[in-house]
């Protein structure tokens, strides 16, 4: 019988990306990390000799504490902070549960910047605005997003040691007729079903190619209008966010539902 502060790799897999998803912790030991570097996406490293700084990070939020295996570190891990007021689940097989399962993403660590600070171009329309959600969503819910000018952005990213993106001539940018999002889900291995959707509606709304996806032209109109409504690049942003994630809902669970006035008509 299921304990009941187990989650299922498949129970996870479901909340991750989406607004509510708990926190996840991984507190697999340094030695056991270093031989599979690999991170399940949204997750955070944090050592589980320190309950009471995850608390403190924590502050409030639910979250799932995963080890390789998902045994005695990430259970007694997780009843530990229940004992102490937190909502804490383990998952059931751990990491090594994780990575049997077929369509479960795995960042690896060493694409992940060494500093969750990212810069790009003011204004943002529609890749600056997937991008930093794609990166709160699946990457890491803790970065920050930096807008300047677009003759200032390397000099930003090199004073405060930022990473650049959708910048022409760096490394999180287009690529051939691919835009910065498509390049994002190859780098950070987060080629899913409704991801790589996602992915095509962003490519042709972002580079013009409508023929693409008949979805493109809708989030061309609603991220310029977005762009006219705020002022405040951040402000944009976080309205942009609910946008995205009701395109991943539509891209994970309503690409077959169609409308049509009155109900009911074939």
């Amino acid at each position: 019988m299921a304990a009941p502060n187990e989650i299922t790799v498949p129970q996870l897999l479901r909340l991750i990306g989406l607004p509510d998803a708990p926190a996840i912790v991984d507190i697999s030991i340094d030695p056991d990390f270093a031989e599979d570097p690999f991170l399940i996406p949204g997750a955070f490293r944090h050592p589980h000799t320190d309950p009471e700084g995850l608390i403190k990070r924590l502050n409030g939020q639910r979250c799932v504490i995963i080890c390789q295996k998902g045994i005695k570190l990430s259970q007694g891990f997780a009843a530990l902070l229940r004992a102490q007021g937190v909502q804490a689940e383990y998952l059931s097989g751990g990491n090594y549960g994780w990575r049997e399962k077929p369509d479960a993403p795995r960042i690896p660590c060493a694409k992940l910047p060494e500093k969750p600070l990212w810069v790009t171009r003011h204004r943002p329309k529609i890749d600056r605005i997937a991008c930093p959600w794609l990166i709160r969503r699946f990457v890491d819910p803790s970065a920050t997003f930096l807008f300047v000018s677009p003759a200032e952005v390397l000099g930003v990213a090199d004073r405060f040691e930022a990473t650049p993106f959708d910048i022409e001539d760096t490394f999180w940018s287009h690529r051939g007729e691919n835009c910065t999002f498509d390049t994002m889900l190859d780098e950070f291995g987060l080629h899913t079903g409704p991801l790589d959707r996602l992915a095509t509606v962003v490519r042709a709304a972002d580079t013009n190619a409508h023929a693409l996806a008949p979805e493109a032209a809708g989030l061309l109109a609603l991220s310029v209008g977005l762009s006219r409504q705020y002022k405040d690049d951040l402000a944009q942003i976080e309205a942009g966010m609910a946008l995205y994630d009701a395109l991943y809902r539509w891209a994970r669970d309503g690409v077959g539902e169609g409308h049509d006035w009155p109900g009911g008509r074939a």
